[in-house]
């Protein structure tokens, strides 16, 4: 898939060059995958916050006692999901680096040990955050991951204290968050198979070059996961 179709489905408005940005962007990691080194533990295993009453939220700078282990919904350490997980964190490395963002995130699609769907979080850099996120509709009214996760549209707020004056939903995990953008993972076929999840501690950050950078990572994260 190119950004020229990535836009059409996900409804986000981007620049003809900017879509030339998320496709050089794409080929650039494709070029750097090769060069992730071996996966260690710590790749599938992180610290998250503690939830709050009943699941629903996360209590910012509350670390849970137990760390979120990946093995489980990944099936297993085993050599491919060390080779996933090793291009997947060099990828979100260098879009970090480049972009200076404080938050980054990718988040597959999958079923976990209770067989619910979730969005998971395969590969970030950033503070501790939630580990999976509920993709069903009860959840997405104060999600935004859930809601791209389900509809397939991107979801770019690039105020979010003017967004919840004006009374949108919104799942707050990290306060010091002003900007953030969530957008589809798509395979070739156009079904939604995921998230990236990006978020920045100053307003109005994600101009159309930085959105062009992001959108060319969803297209070869998309790829990782099919």
């Amino acid at each position: 898939m190119n950004a020229e179709r990535y836009i059409e489905l996900s409804g986000l408005t981007l620049s003809a060059q900017g879509q030339a940005i998320a496709n050089k962007t794409a080929e650039a990691l494709d070029a750097l995958a090769p060069l992730a080194g071996g996966t260690e533990l710590a790749h599938y295993v992180f610290k998250v916050p503690e939830l709050g009453e009943g699941g629903a939220c996360s209590l910012f700078g509350q670390l849970a006692d137990e760390p979120y282990d990946l093995r489980p919904i990944l099936g297993g350490k085993n050599a491919d999901n060390d080779a996933l997980l090793a291009r997947l964190n060099a990828a979100v490395a260098h879009i970090t680096a480049q972009t200076q963002v404080d938050w980054l995130g990718l988040y597959p699609a999958k079923t976990n040990a209770d067989g619910d769907k979730v969005l998971v979080k395969a590969a970030y850099r950033g503070a501790p955050s939630r580990a999976e996120f509920p993709l069903n509709a009860q959840f997405a009214t104060i999600s935004n991951n859930a809601t791209v996760g389900l509809t397939g549209k991107g979801r770019l707020i690039q105020d979010v204290a003017g967004y919840l004056k004006e009374g949108g939903e919104y799942y707050t995990c990290d306060p010091k968050v002003q900007a953030e953008l969530c957008i589809p993972l798509y395979n070739d076929s156009g079904d939604t198979i995921g998230i990236l999840d990006a978020e920045a501690f100053s307003p109005h950050y994600f101009d159309d070059h930085k959105l062009g950078i992001f959108v060319g990572l969803a297209l070869w994260a998309a790829r990782q996961f099919v």
